[in-house]
């Protein structure tokens, strides 16, 4: 039995030792593709869109506050109810706004940012395929060293058509 499971081990070892594995930095293949200007555009418009849909609703909320201010002491026990409910609600409705807009931009900027991640998958398989690696890994701030002849960062921006400066190579 255990030569068995030295055996395995052994194998999956061969099997590890076989593989080739690369590494490719997408943020930065991001940054130089020509679509991220009209990624950023849109999020920029996007976001005035929510700044413009919250100061409407803090318009309203003043708006509603100075005529309950104004004509607080002429109001029915039941107007001032409606009218406290009224700003409350829309109190509400503003703070929940404020922190749904993060959300909302995180999940614009995701979906304007997919069909570029599927250029840079579809650009990474052919590289990977061609130069015959088995796994490629994102480089993050985890990665300590990196041979530059396992980065797929630049082959990559060549398939995707993005030309790029010998100081720009360097990173």
């Amino acid at each position: 039995m255990n030569f068995l499971k030295i055996a395995i081990f052994f194998i999956g070892i061969t099997t590890f030792a076989q593989g080739k594995v690369g590494a490719v930095d997408v943020d930065y293949i991001l940054s130089k593709m020509p679509e991220m200007i009209t990624v950023q555009t849109q999020l920029q418009t996007y976001g005035q869109q929510l700044d413009t849909d919250l100061n409407k609703k803090i318009d309203e909320y003043k708006k509603l506050a100075e005529e309950y201010k104004k004509g607080e002491a002429t109001f029915t026990p039941v107007e001032k109810k409606e009218k406290q409910t009224a700003l409350v609600n829309l109190d509400t409705d503003i703070q929940k706004f404020q922190e749904n807009g993060a959300k909302l931009m995180d999940i614009k900027q995701k979906e304007y940012l997919q069909p570029l991640y599927k250029k840079i998958g579809e650009a990474l398989n052919k590289v990977a395929k061609a130069q015959n690696y088995t796994q490629v890994m994102q480089t993050n701030t985890d990665l300590v060293y990196l041979d530059p002849n396992y980065d797929l960062t630049v082959p990559i921006l060549t398939e995707l058509g993005i030309t790029i400066t010998v100081e720009e190579e360097g990173k």
